[in-house]
């Protein structure tokens, strides 16, 4: 069995707030009586891409147990690898392989510079097939990216999905060892499916999307922040619990 956690959009903006709400679930998480095996944080670290919010993400996200991210639509790639990752500063995709207790993680970019849309580009989508074909007969696999390639029925985050989700999910029939795919942006715990795949979202530290049957702010900045908890199991099955973390 592999146990993760996820979070996502913590939109660190040097504010106490954001602050506050980010070291909320990762005290939560650190004293967890069972570790998880690692947590994924799903893009949106910083808010503007500044250097400042990275040097904080660094902090906040310290943790006995890996810490797998990729970039969201407010992060920057070149200040989230100098700041965050410990990398010299680039502009590619930020693409990364895991492998944690047996299975295959793929943290994907989806993130278009200068753009609040997502889109898995020509570079993504080649290291994701040619991570894929390299993996051993029968390892498990989960991709996460930001931008979920589904419509949510809420005009906020519907208006910036992925934007070539038949290219991803053409790779994805070639591919039965993917189990699942998980993503954040939008603000909102939820669960559908994509390409015969579980897609689950995971719900925002910094705010929580209101949705248009529950009142018309988008922004319900008074719910407490959200976890997600994925236990992947012996036969290769995907269970998600959601939670959420008072003060």
């Amino acid at each position: 069995m592999v146990l993760l956690a996820q979070i996502s959009d913590l939109h660190l903006d040097g504010t106490e707030r954001a602050r506050e709400r980010a070291a909320r679930v990762m005290d939560h998480l650190r004293a967890l009586p069972t570790p998880v095996d690692a947590l994924l944080v799903t893009g949106d670290i910083a808010d503007h891409g500044a250097s400042a919010e990275y040097a904080e993400a660094v902090r906040l996200l310290a943790a006995p147990f890996p810490v797998l991210t990729c970039p969201g639509n407010h992060d920057a790639r070149g200040p989230m690898r100098a700041g965050l990752l410990g990398e010299v500063a680039a502009d590619g995709p930020v693409n990364r392989l895991h492998r944690i207790g047996g299975t295959a993680i793929l943290m994907c970019d989806s993130s278009v510079p200068g753009k609040d849309e997502g889109l898995l580009d020509r570079d993504t989508l080649s290291w994701l097939a040619d991570s894929l074909d390299g993996l051993p007969a029968g390892t498990p696999a989960l991709i996460a990216f930001h931008h979920p390639p589904v419509t949510l029925h809420h005009p906020l985050p519907d208006r910036y999905t992925l934007q070539n989700g038949q290219d991803f999910a053409t790779l994805l029939t070639g591919h039965p060892e993917v189990v699942a795919v998980i993503t954040g942006h939008a603000h909102t715990a939820a669960v559908s499916s994509f390409a015969g795949r579980p897609l689950l979202v995971g719900p925002a530290v910094t705010w929580t999307l209101r949705l248009p049957w529950e009142g018309d702010d988008p922004a319900d900045r008074r719910q407490p922040p959200g976890i997600a908890f994925h236990v992947l199991d012996e036969h290769h099955r995907l269970t998600t619990h959601f939670r959420t973390v008072l003060p």
